[in-house]
């Protein structure tokens, strides 16, 4: 792939430097994105969307996008695009019921034997079919819901506060049916490693739990987020770690993110990987099958191929189901049965995801 070109310093793009320091100068301004990328906004920018859900990438991202390509895969998920503009009925803020299933800030309950904790709303990335993306307005929450200060390089809310942290451990205690924590956002990543090892060491006495399950897309925006703070935490609990990446495109992997998810498995989490099954992004069986194969030379497995959450701005990615379930098929014909990722959907109030294939 050509080389990013930029009239900023080199070092703002290209210089390997510490991961908050890639979150501060990630860039928020479409504008400046498209420059770029070499990009005439016009056509293919909503200054509506953004005001919606502003623009939020680093700039690693972009080294991996392809300049002068208003249809490359990796750009369509992060720009603010008129399409975003006219949305169907069905579409909806909240589409897989979270604001019903929190029992306290960040606490969500939805599934037995578990629960799904939001230490932060903080994301490295905006991506545009987040169900997630209204967290950004504070007038989505509930009045007990998670606002707090945002970490470094965002403008969304943190609830890594000692009250609410205190809150969330009395609640797991209490519950012995509960062997997993799984910690979502946001990107649980974004906190800095001092508060992850704090969560981590206020989970660790509460004998019943097991089960620490991490979801993040930050290591493949910024892979030096994968220090040895975060490796030492990691490697020293008692829990059995899970890394769930979130992988759309084969394109989004490359060497640094290989070398981070190998020493997380030298720190002895099982990782593995979830997509979002995207038109125009990886709605092909040959993206697919080639995204499986990368996937597997990083020692990283399949886990989901989630059909889209119908959140407002982003039906058009919407990919059918029969469209979703041929892909699996084509997949399942030519790959070993390890590398085809389970089809699901998730829906409100429902105990587990919901098998399409």
């Amino acid at each position: 792939m050509p080389p990013l070109t930029s009239s900023a310093p080199p070092s703002a793009v290209r210089q390997p430097c510490h991961w908050q320091s890639s979150l501060r100068s990630a860039v928020r301004d479409p504008i400046e994105l498209c420059r770029l990328l070499e990009l005439e906004p016009d056509s293919i920018f909503s200054h509506q969307a953004h005001r919606r859900f502003p623009l939020l990438v680093p700039r690693e991202f972009l080294q991996k996008i392809e300049p002068r390509n208003p249809r490359d895969p990796l750009l369509v998920q992060v720009l603010p695009h008129p399409d975003e503009d006219h949305q169907p009925n069905g579409f909806v803020r909240d589409p897989v019921g979270d604001a019903a299933a929190q029992q306290a800030p960040g606490y969500l309950r939805k599934y037995a034997g578990r629960v799904l904790i939001m230490p932060t709303m903080s994301c490295a990335v905006h991506c545009r079919y987040c169900f997630r993306r209204n967290y950004l307005d504070p007038a989505f929450f509930r009045p007990t819901s998670p606002i707090g200060t945002p970490p470094v390089g965002t403008n969304r809310p943190s609830i890594a506060n000692d009250d609410r942290l205190d809150h969330i451990c009395r609640l797991l205690s209490e519950d012995d049916s509960i062997r997993e924590v799984i910690f979502s956002g946001g990107d649980p990543l974004m906190l800095p490693d001092e508060q992850l090892a704090r969560w981590i060491g206020r989970l660790e006495p509460i004998p019943h739990l097991t089960t620490l399950r991490i979801h993040t897309r930050l290591p493949v925006m910024i892979p030096s987020r994968i220090d040895e703070c975060l490796l030492e935490s990691l490697t020293e609990t008692r829990l059995q770690v899970v890394v769930v990446l979130h992988v759309n495109h084969p394109r989004e992997i490359d060497d640094d993110l290989v070398d981070g998810t190998r020493r997380l498995q030298r720190s002895g989490a099982v990782v593995l990987n979830q997509s979002v099954l995207l038109r125009h992004v990886n709605d092909r069986a040959e993206t697919l099958i080639e995204l499986s194969q990368r996937l597997l030379e990083g020692g990283i497995l399949p886990y989901y191929l989630h059909q889209l959450d119908p959140v407002e701005g982003a039906a058009h990615f919407r990919v059918s189901d029969e469209r979703g379930r041929a892909l699996i098929s084509q997949m399942r014909n030519r790959l070993p049965g390890y590398l085809v990722p389970r089809l699901v959907r998730e829906l409100p109030g429902e105990p587990h995801k919901i098998p399409l294939s």
